[in-house]
């Protein structure tokens, strides 16, 4: 059954972003556990209109994450939805993750502030950084910050809601600390990157809070292996128009080097 939510919950403004992205990883949640959920019974648990939940099921097919059925939508199998934890990713890739931070710490200066998102790859980067003696570091990663402890930098680990699977802090607080700050360079990991559908991840706040790391910082640098290219995750972070840089090794398709070099994008390939 589909737990009811807490008293008023009804009565929330339906436009409201935050609350539409979590509506909608509330009901993926509840398709991949159930196998199906049902319109009207969404409807009732929710306090949102049966058009809403047709809309939000709409959206989530056109993204290949449910399959529409009469009267609700049923389970399908998407890697957009895979979320693993970071002692798996650590285990992926490490050689090409080292050379990706190397290639990153050629981009720092003495003095400056890098934030920096959570992820096996930031955290290969956050630790070639203990090189400097002079910086100012932001994350929302409690991993990297415990690493940086025995460093001379300014460690700023922003508030927010502990995500257990990726060691990472999201939610309104985080969001709103960000929009306070402003970094020199921002290093972000990515989960899927897309020519088409730009850059993402399997997690509806963790796509928020990056978005805000992105405006809070003057240049934006896409640090990932090749694997992650061609590949959508659940939620957009932001689309390739807005990031600088992209760090990643030498097996990239080739139709997606050519692509990003004619978005006048900077490649660093390693």
């Amino acid at each position: 059954m589909v737990t009811k939510p807490k008293a008023g919950a009804g009565n929330a403004p339906e436009n409201s972003q935050m609350l539409i992205d979590e509506r909608r990883q509330h009901i993926l949640a509840l398709v991949q556990n159930q196998g199906r959920v049902l319109v009207g019974e969404l409807s009732r648990t929710l306090g949102i209109s049966q058009i809403t939940i047709r809309k939000d099921l709409e959206y989530l097919q056109s993204r290949g994450l449910v399959q529409r059925s009469h009267g609700g939508a049923l389970r399908i199998q998407s890697n957009a939805l895979f979320d693993p934890s970071l002692q798996e990713k650590q285990k992926q890739h490490s050689e090409e993750k080292h050379r990706i931070a190397e290639a990153a710490a050629k981009m720092v200066q003495e003095g400056q502030c890098v934030m920096l998102d959570s992820g096996t790859t930031t955290s290969a980067v956050a630790r070639v950084l203990t090189r400097f003696s002079q910086l100012t570091l932001i994350t929302n990663a409690v991993n990297i910050a415990a690493e940086l402890t025995n460093t001379p930098f300014e460690v700023i680990l922003i508030g927010g809601t502990l995500r257990k699977n990726s060691f990472s802090l999201v939610g309104p607080l985080a969001e709103d600390v960000l929009n306070e700050m402003h970094a020199d360079i921002l290093f972000l990991g990515v989960d899927g990157f897309d020519v088409e559908a730009g850059i993402t991840t399997p997690n509806f706040l963790e796509s928020r809070v990056n978005r805000a790391m992105v405006k809070s910082s003057r240049r934006v640098v896409v640090v990932c292996d090749s694997t992650k290219f061609n590949r959508r995750s659940l939620s957009r972070i932001v689309p390739i128009s807005a990031i600088h840089t992209v760090i990643t090794d030498r097996n990239i398709p080739r139709d997606v080097e050519e692509n990003l070099r004619g978005q006048g994008v900077e490649l660093i390939l390693v």
